[in-house]
Order: structure tokens, then C-alpha cells, then sequence
């Protein structure tokens, strides 16, 4: 395996906070998503502190004996910060950001808070040590705490440098004496009731702020490894919704201790089968697109109407659909959901005959059973490919029943143990229905009392 450069190495962790593989480009995407939307964040945040910042300039009152009464820089920077926070907003909003336009901010807030700060000597007719005890330079905190909402560690150290490279200027320029005597002292006291310059109590702030930056970068990268994995893990688990019933991704998802085959639950439930008839036949007429398009506008107009009543597709039989009510999701209501279900696939099956006649298209038959029972719900599986399923006499009984609606010459049927138990929670039929009492199903031992659903 070819070695990564050192420069590249630095790079994917400035950028992504480290990372052993390339995540897919989709959960790139949503974080730069997400990146976009902090970004409108730091933009509305930069301009409540402008805001505060100028109430504050505004509520200054100048000190006494001052030389350069009229001399002040603070409205003109506080002007130019409102300017360019709107701008950013702007650009912000309109997702026209670049990187360079964020290393522009940066320095843009730097350089503006430390021309602020080197101000206050001139405005106070003071040496500039006096500004080296401003408190203002807190701002720099949180001008560097700002990165952080954006997720890449590059722009909370470029912050976090500007800042130290800026404060290192004032400390020179007031040492250099342009600003006036620099009076260094190595007394505390006189450096903290004086304007003398304790050279070490400045270093310590540009520490300071160096370890708040590398703190604050190395918290980032390991924040954005476990968003790349968190955004990774949704992006799958989304698709797992695609592939499994959505009862079924939740429960997965919810999951407190690894899933293994073999566990499971004992369920009430009502089963629901379906199958498109005559699918053999049509499969050898038309062509292969043709089948699959047929197949999955099958597909999208029964699952949603199993699913909206409360039902968990099992699995795709091929054109066949194994539905369950009360096993993903345990209630009180399952049989009575169950026929709800049965009506609403009765009434789409219509409509899309409808669509298909008006087409001049052959109708096409859907053949449907339901039964109830208690049934195992959970995993099985060889430990690396699982899958959730149902077992039991209630499933057995609808795949038969459903076969049975042949022999009967009728849509779907359900035995008496379901229709009793559906009317016995809630479920009223909206027409009546026939009952064939004591009929012969195949690979059943005993006759069986059924209930014509659909004739």
C-alpha cells in the first residue's frame, strides 16, 4: 500500500478532521450542508456583537485630561465590521461563500478588533502599553470559538494564529516605543497599576490563545470524525429504510444490544398476502423493462396502502407481497388494521384497472389472504446476513388461503378467527360480506370457515 505524504496527511485532517477512507460523496455533501447553515449562523452571530460592540462604543465616555479629545477610530471600524458582517450574511444566504472569502473574515475580524484596541491609546493620550491592558482582547476568543461552528480545524487555527500573530504586533509595537516610553518592568503590581509592560504577562496571553485554539482545533476533528460517521451511519440508515420496512429500520436503529439470529418475540398478529396473478404468463409476453416497470407499479400502490393502515411488508415474494400487522409494532388493533388494509389495496387495485382500461391496457388480477395467529417475530440468519421475519401457523395459513382465493374465484378472503377478531376491535365493514362455511384448502387437515373480502 502506497504511503500517504505527510502534507496530504495534514491536510484531510485540517479538512476532515482525519479520516481512513473517503466518505461517500452524498455525506460530503450533507455536511457541506451543514457547513452552509453555520456559516448563515456565524454571520447573524457576528452581527449581534457588532451590534453590542457599537452600544458599547456608544456608552464610552472619555477620560479626563485627554490631549486628543476629538480623536477617535472606533465608529469608522465598527461602521466597516457592519458593512462587511451584512455582506457576509449576504453572501452567506446566497451559499456564495468560498474559503478564501472565510480567511478574508478572519483576518478582517482581527485586524479590525486589534485597530480597535491600539486606539485607546490615542484616545486616551496614552502610552500604548495602556493598551495591553484592555479587556477588549477577549473578543479574540470568541472570534476563534465561531471556526468552530463550521467543523474544519483549518479555520479555527488560522483564527487562532491571526489572533496570536496580532496581539505578538501590539506587544512589539508598544515595546518598540513609537507609541510612547514601553517601561518594561518586571513587577507585577507596578504592571498592573501602571502603564508599564510586563513582556511575560503579554506571552502568556498569546499562549493563551494558542492553546484555545489547538484545544478548540483538535475538539473540532474529532467532532467532524464522529459527524462524517453520524451523517454516514443516517445516509445508511436511510437506505436501510429503502430495503427494509421503516417499523423494521427503527427497531434496528433503536436496537440497545447487538442483534443476533435466533432472538425473537412471540406476537399477536394478522397476516397479509398478496399475489398478481397470471405474473408467469405475462412475464414470457412482454419485455424484461416492461415486466419490471409492471412489477413496481404494483408494488407502489399496494405497499403504501399496507403501510398506511399500519403494516410491515416482511418481504417481496418475487410479485408477491408478505405483509404483517402487530409485529414490528405491537398494538391492540392488528386484525381490525388488517382488513383496513385489505379495502385500501381492493380500492387501488381498482383505480389503477381504471388507469390501465383508459389506456387500453389489460386489467390485471391481485390475488389477496389474511389469517391470524400467534407468530415468532425477530431474526434469522447465518450471523453475517440477517433478516427479519415472521413464523408461524398464521403465515402458513394466509399463503394458502391466498392460493385458495383461486379455488373460490375471488379476490381475497380471510378466515372467520380474523373477521372476528377485526370486529371485535373496531373494524366495521363498509358493505356486507358472503361466508363459506367449512371449505377443503389445500395442505390444510381441518375445513375452514372463510370470509369473502372481495368477490
Amino acid at each position: 500500500m502506497k504511503p500517504v505524504p505527510f502534507a496530504d496527511r495534514v491536510s484531510a485532517w485540517l479538512t476532515d478532521g482525519g479520516r481512513d477512507a473517503a466518505p461517500p460523496e452524498r455525506v460530503l455533501a450533507a455536511i457541506r450542508a451543514q457547513q452552509e447553515r453555520s456559516e448563515i449562523l456565524v454571520g447573524w452571530i457576528q452581527l449581534a456583537l457588532v451590534c453590542f460592540f457599537a452600544t458599547l462604543v456608544a456608552s464610552f465616555d472619555m477620560a479626563e485630561g485627554i490631549v486628543q479629545a476629538d480623536w477617535s477610530i472606533e465608529h469608522q471600524v465598527v461602521g466597516a465590521y457592519l458593512a462587511l458582517t451584512i455582506a457576509r450574511i449576504w453572501l452567506a444566504h446566497a451559499r456564495r461563500l468560498r474559503a478564501w472569502m472565510l480567511y478574508v473574515s478572519v483576518l478582517a475580524d482581527v485586524v479590525l478588533l486589534m485597530t480597535v484596541i491600539w486606539s485607546f491609546h490615542l484616545k486616551y493620550a496614552q502610552p500604548a502599553a495602556f493598551y495591553l491592558k484592555a479587556p477588549t482582547l477577549l473578543y479574540v476568543f470568541i472570534f476563534i470559538a465561531l471556526r468552530a461552528l463550521r467543523f474544519e480545524a483549518r479555520f479555527v487555527l488560522f483564527a487562532g494564529a491571526a489572533g496570536a500573530a496580532g496581539w505578538a504586533a501590539m506587544l512589539w509595537y508598544a515595546l518598540s516605543g513609537h507609541g510612547g516610553p514601553p517601561n518594561r518592568t518586571r513587577n507585577f503590581i507596578e504592571y498592573v497599576t501602571s502603564n508599564a509592560t510586563l513582556v511575560g504577562a503579554e506571552i502568556d496571553k498569546i499562549i493563551a490563545i494558542l492553546l484555545v485554539t489547538a484545544i478548540l482545533a483538535l475538539a473540532i476533528t474529532r467532532a467532524r470524525r464522529l459527524l462524517i460517521r453520524a451523517t454516514t451511519e443516517s445516509a445508511a440508515a436511510m437506505d436501510l429504510s429503502r430495503f427494509l420496512d421503516p417499523a423494521v429500520a427503527r427497531r434496528i436503529r433503536g436496537s440497545e444490544v447487538r442483534i443476533a439470529p435466533g432472538s425473537g418475540e412471540a406476537r399477536d398478529v394478522t397476516i397479509l398476502t398478496t399475489d398478481l396473478r397470471g405474473f408467469t404468463r405475462l412475464s414470457s409476453d412482454l419485455s424484461p423493462d416492461e415486466v419490471m416497470r409492471l412489477l413496481n407499479d404494483y408494488q407502489a400502490r399496494i405497499c403504501p396502502a399496507i403501510q398506511a393502515a399500519g403494516g410491515s411488508i416482511d418481504k417481496f415474494l418475487g410479485d408477491g407481497i408478505l405483509a404483517s400487522f402487530g409485529a414490528a409494532t405491537p398494538g391492540g388493533t392488528y386484525a381490525a388494521d388488517a382488513l383496513r388494509a385489505a379495502d385500501a389495496v381492493t380500492a387501488a387495485v381498482d383505480a389503477w384497472n381504471a388507469e390501465r382500461s383508459a389506456a387500453g391496457l389489460p386489467a390485471v388480477r391481485v390475488g389477496m389472504a389474511l389469517a391470524s395467529g400467534r407468530v415468532l417475530f425477530g431474526a434469522v440468519g447465518d450471523g453475517d446476513r440477517l433478516e427479519y421475519t415472521v413464523i408461524g401457523d398464521a403465515v402458513n395459513l394466509a399463503a394458502k388461503l391466498e392460493k385458495h382465493t383461486k379455488a373460490e374465484n375471488v379476490r381475497a378472503l380471510c378466515d372467520v378467527a380474523t373477521w372476528d377478531g377485526a370486529a371485535a376491535q373496531g373494524y366495521a365493514a363498509p358493505g356486507g360480506r358472503e361466508r363459506r362455511a367449512a371449505r377443503t384448502v389445500a395442505g390444510v387437515a381441518a375445513p375452514v370457515d372463510l370470509i369473502v373480502l372481495s368477490p
